[in-house]
């Protein structure tokens, strides 16, 4: 049972991809959503791939500042293994990201899977970090149409709130990396696993605090965070910056500010696992967030079907590309996937890290 619940999962995730896809389209009138397409300025939307080219290249740069500790490897490489795991994300869903770090090694042998594994894990927290911080203070100086001065007041509250939250949590996160090891030595000890169901819950618990301590691990080694930490504004701002091009296509006259609110809730929804990278969700979450900026339902919707595309499209013809010439193994990829070697990857950079200390 075991060999095929990925693929449970896989058609699981499917399904609910379905079912949020169906519950964004109906009520909308498809003609309108066409016509709005159809009077989108194409040369912006094609710009705006661009702007989010140049944004996966910060994505790959900031990839190889945190392998810089552990190895040296090309940019190029790094260019071939994040295409292709954004690929892999816009066909499979969250499910993909793991091809990522798993296709570095196998075009660079000098990196082991385990400082590839890890560094992603740092990427998913900086990225999680850098929306949240970006979202909270522009809620701070936010101001949506035609909102009153109490609603206004609500928005300012709620961005010093998430503020307040962000800061609480990074330094939660520093705590548990110098006390990772007690930590979880004391949740092993003091939580129960009496029944199979619990004692996998446990399990499946103790692994991720387990896999955030090693990451966490391998951060403390970045000597320099000021280069990760500009390169990480200088993606999100781009991504902002695309999305600003597409609402100004669509005749949306939006500024940073609302590109930014917008993209607080595209983040938050991409994280749903759904194939597509995201999709159902994603569509609707950011047409949710431009009604509430005024765009008409159908207009919103079609602006969020070209937004999705234009997020992962440009990075999914480069992977399609490397993956029809041949330069992936697809047999050992789909080895190296697997959930037992992801495991054992992480698990050998925490003995690694371990002897350095």
């Amino acid at each position: 049972m075991a060999k095929y619940r990925k693929y449970l999962e896989f058609f699981g995730l499917l399904l609910l991809a379905v079912l949020i896809i169906w519950w964004f389209g109906r009520g909308l009138d498809w003609e309108q959503v066409k016509i709005a397409v159809q009077k989108s300025d194409w040369r912006l939307i094609l710009l705006a791939g661009i702007v989010i080219l140049v944004a996966y290249m910060w994505r790959a740069l900031r990839w190889r500042v945190f392998l810089a500790p552990l190895v040296t490897t090309s940019f190029r490489e790094i260019w071939i293994a994040t295409t292709v795991g954004f690929a892999a994300i816009l066909l499979v869903g969250r499910l993909g990201e793991i091809v990522r770090p798993v296709v570095l090694p196998m075009r660079d042998k000098r990196v082991r899977p385990a400082a590839s594994f890890v560094t992603i894990m740092i990427e998913r927290l900086y990225d999680l970090i850098s929306v949240a911080l970006l979202f909270g203070i522009n809620l701070l100086w936010f101001t949506p149409l035609g909102s009153t001065v109490a609603e206004l007041a609500r928005i300012r509250v709620t961005g010093l709130l998430m503020l307040v939250l962000l800061a609480v949590a990074v330094v939660l996160l520093i705590w548990f990396r110098r006390r990772s090891a007690s930590v979880i030595g004391w949740l092993d000890r003091r939580v129960g696993g009496q029944s199979r169901l619990s004692g996998r819950l446990k399990h499946a618990a103790l692994s991720i605090l387990d896999q955030l301590a090693t990451a966490l691990g391998v951060l403390g080694h970045v000597r320099e965070l000021a280069p990760t930490i500009g390169l990480s504004l200088l993606l999100w701002f781009s991504v902002a910056f695309a999305n600003l091009l597409i609402f100004r296509a669509f005749g949306l006259p939006f500024g940073m500010s609302q590109a930014l609110f917008v993209l607080g809730f595209s983040m938050v929804a991409s994280a749903v696992p759904t194939p597509g990278g995201g999709a159902g969700a994603f569509h609707v979450a950011t047409a949710a967030a431009l009604v509430l900026l005024g765009a008409g339902r159908d207009q919103a919707a079609a602006i969020a079907i070209i937004l999705h595309l234009v997020d992962f499209a440009p990075a999914a013809l480069f992977g399609l590309f490397y993956f029809l010439r041949g330069d992936i193994n697809i047999a050992r990829l789909r080895s190296l996937t697997s959930t037992s070697a992801v495991e054992h990857a992480v698990e050998d950079e925490k003995v690694v890290l371990a002897e350095g200390a």
